[in-house]
């Protein structure tokens, strides 16, 4: 695995996950209600995936528009059932209104799936102070992943940003793996792989007409031999 690029495609049914893993997705992302940009799935949906396919799964907790949690005890109950029906990875993130990270809830859900590996997610594009996030949520237990698009804007606006993080891998702050996501378009990858970039991440670049069509097995591959290629021509 030490040339290979972790591939993690969006996952929002067992259809889904079963096309996807069967493309050579390497992790899914299992999200829910995909018109606000991915909120949790139900239980029922994670344990019908979870029996589906037998690759890594990282399960959304997030319940609105946004990134400030409506309902924390809410949100963390449903962590505890997921957690409980066998759930080991999961991703987050949260910010207070004024768009600096809520270390505050973060720690408060992190209580309720201790043990597990997770992703904070793009609400690093959307926060005031990105270094500022950086540095607040760097050695929280368990984080191993940093979803970034390097803006709010989506890749092709944040690769600067994507560029300059890279070249801080391994320091304080930026241990965490770089996941690139967020508008990501097969053109870029190459760039990306270029600067270092091991990781991607896709949800309707894998499907043939937006988020209301199901993940489809051919884009899928098409997009695991693009990042192996480029991952070749890299190393």
């Amino acid at each position: 695995m030490s040339n290979r690029a972790i591939f993690e495609v969006i996952a929002t049914s067992a259809q889904d996950a079963v096309a996807a893993a069967a493309g050579g997705a390497d992790r899914l992302e299992l999200a829910g209600d995909m018109s606000a940009d991915g909120l949790t799935p139900s239980v029922e949906e994670f344990a019908r995936i979870r029996a589906a396919v037998h690759i890594p799964l990282r399960v959304m907790l997030r319940d609105g528009d946004g990134f400030v949690p409506r309902d924390l005890d809410g949100l963390c109950a449903t962590a505890g059932q997921l957690r409980a029906e066998g759930a080991e990875e999961f991703v987050l993130g949260f910010l207070t209104p004024d768009g600096e990270v809520d270390l505050d809830a973060v720690r408060t859900v992190l209580d309720a799936i201790p043990g597990c590996r997770w992703t904070f997610h793009r609400a690093l594009d959307n926060a005031a102070d990105r270094c500022a996030v950086r540095a607040a949520i760097d050695g929280l237990p368990g984080l191993d992943t940093v979803l970034t698009a390097g803006s709010s804007a989506g890749v092709a606006s944040g690769l600067d940003v994507l560029a300059n993080e890279v070249a801080l891998s391994g320091k304080p702050g930026y241990q965490p793996q770089i996941l690139v996501g967020g508008g990501l378009k097969t053109h870029q990858v190459a760039g990306l792989r270029s600067l270092g970039v091991d990781g991607f991440h896709v949800g309707g670049m894998v499907r043939t007409g937006g988020w209301d069509t199901p993940v489809d097995t051919g884009l899928v591959q098409q997009w695991r031999r693009l990042v192996d290629a480029e991952v070749g021509a890299a190393a």
